[in-house]
C-alpha cells in the first residue's frame, strides 16, 4: 500500500503515520515520488507450493482465519483512517495513491480501505 502525504506538516505526518505502522510490526519505508513500486528483486509466489498449502488446510480454519484477519485488519485501518484525520485538521492530508487514482484516508470507512486496498491487482 502506498500512502502519499502532502502540505505543510508533511514530514511530522509521515513519522506519525510511520508510528501507527511500526505498532503493528509494518515499518513505513519512504518511497521517492519517482520510484517505482515494483523492481528487480521483487519475488513472485511458486503456485505449486501455494496449492499445496490449501489443499492441505480444511477450508474451516481457512474461514475461522480469514474472519481474525479481517478484524484485526480493520481494526488498523481504522487507526490509520483516524490517524489521517488528525492530520486533516492540520491541513496535512494522507491519500491512498492506486494505478488509476488516489484516495483521501480521512474520506474513508475502515471497510471501504480494506476493499481498495483488496481490489489493488497484485504487483508483478
Amino acid at each position: 500500500m502506498i500512502i502519499e502525504i502532502v502540505g505543510p506538516g508533511a514530514e511530522a505526518a509521515r513519522e506519525s503515520i510511520a508510528a501507527v505502522t511500526t505498532d503493528w510490526g509494518q515499518p513505513a519505508e519512504t518511497i521517492p515520488s519517482t520510484a517505482t513500486v515494483t523492481g528487480p528483486d521483487t519475488k513472485g509466489v511458486d503456485p505449486v507450493a501455494v496449492t499445496s498449502l490449501l489443499l492441505s488446510v480444511p477450508s474451516a480454519v481457512l474461514a475461522v482465519a480469514d474472519i481474525a484477519d479481517r478484524i484485526r485488519k480493520r481494526r488498523r485501518a481504522g487507526e490509520l483512517i483516524e490517524q489521517a484525520r488528525q492530520l486533516s485538521t492540520e491541513q496535512t492530508t494522507a491519500r491512498l495513491v492506486r494505478a488509476d487514482r488516489s484516495v483521501d484516508l480521512a474520506t474513508l470507512t475502515p471497510d471501504q480501505l480494506l476493499d481498495l486496498i483488496a481490489d489493488e491487482p497484485p504487483a508483478a
